[in-house]
């Protein structure tokens, strides 16, 4: 067993009536992460979040949290996870505050150890001024930092966060997005979603599922690298146009060099290195010893919404 793994996956199947859900799926999560499960609607997250959460059985495959087999020692693992399915159910007709107490006791909690950690967790998730308010009278937004409290109270190693922003505004998906990455390092954190650029500001980790299976598992950096071969270098060079193009022509590892007039003397040029080539430290050194005026010089990157498409479905082209 890898003592630094949070979550433990191996050949992780379940089968419905005539549907395989999850397709012999393997992953792992080391402690202290934010890990995000990033696919459509139907691609397999929460059903792979409710077998981890302990709330749904497997067809095979095994799964540990922090070494505890989850089919075997399910009570034990409950105890070092915090759950926050999708829907996040509350008791609308209790108070902030009551409702969290009591979730605590639940969860094993003595009296004083609930109220010392109710008043922790709603500093945490900023629920202070609102803790005598009745939970159905709260905005979307509220409601869901009480489900982020729930699932801290408990100080549990595991959370686990189903869609946490969905139906949020922009003002309060912020707020929730830095409320789980202050969660980094002292828990580990799994969060689904479908919303791309979200998990993109969120985790440092990606899990890209797509009809029951994982396809790629990096960090958003390592995942640019799938998309590095295509990705153009832009300059805007002050340069005689003919000059200029003889010169680009000239450089071995330029697959592809477009040259066209930019504002006043500048010229914009975009062009296509060959595999696995950084063309910015040659083109720079061109430009000084040509004495000529540079003002962009960048690699262009590709969005994670552009690292999915080619992931999910290789054999479309990319759109312009």
């Amino acid at each position: 067993m890898n003592n630094g793994a949070m979550i433990e996956v191996v050949g992780l199947t379940k089968r419905y009536a005539g549907k395989t859900a999850l397709a012999d799926i393997s992953f792992t999560v080391g402690r202290g992460e934010i890990v995000g499960l990033l696919g459509d609607n139907g691609a397999g997250k929460s059903t792979t979040m409710r077998i981890l959460a302990c709330f749904l059985s497997a067809t095979s495959g095994t799964v540990r949290i922090a070494g505890l087999d989850v089919f075997k020692e399910s009570e034990e693992v409950r105890r070092r996870i915090g759950y926050m399915p999708e829907n996040n159910p509350l008791h609308l007709e209790m108070r902030v505050r009551e409702y969290l107490k009591f979730r605590a006791r639940l969860k094993g909690l003595s009296r004083q150890r609930s109220r010392e950690r109710v008043d922790v967790v709603m500093e945490q998730c900023s629920l202070t001024d609102v803790s005598r308010r009745i939970i159905g009278q709260l905005s979307k937004g509220y409601r869901q930092r009480v489900g982020l409290a729930d699932a801290l109270v408990h100080e549990p190693e595991l959370i686990i966060l189903d869609e946490p922003t969905i139906g949020l505004d922009p003002h309060q998906m912020r707020a929730v997005r830095q409320l789980i990455k202050s969660l980094a390092g002292s828990h580990t954190v799994l969060i689904s979603t479908h919303i791309l650029p979200e998990a993109e500001m969120t985790c440092n980790r990606m899990l890209i599922m797509f009809e029951g299976r994982i396809l790629a598992a990096d960090t958003p950096e390592n995942l640019q690298k799938l998309l590095a071969s295509n990705g153009q270098i832009i300059a805007e060079i002050a340069a005689p146009p003919e000059e200029l193009r003889a010169c680009l022509g000239q450089m071995a590892d330029v697959e592809y060099a477009d040259v066209s007039p930019a504002e006043g003397e500048y010229h914009r040029c975009a062009l296509t290195p060959r595999e696995g080539v950084d063309l910015r430290p040659a083109l720079f050194e061109l430009v000084r010893e040509r004495g000529w005026a540079l003002r962009e010089l960048t690699r262009s990157r590709h969005s994670l919404e552009d690292i999915y498409v080619r992931v999910t479905r290789p054999g479309e082209e990319e759109e312009e």
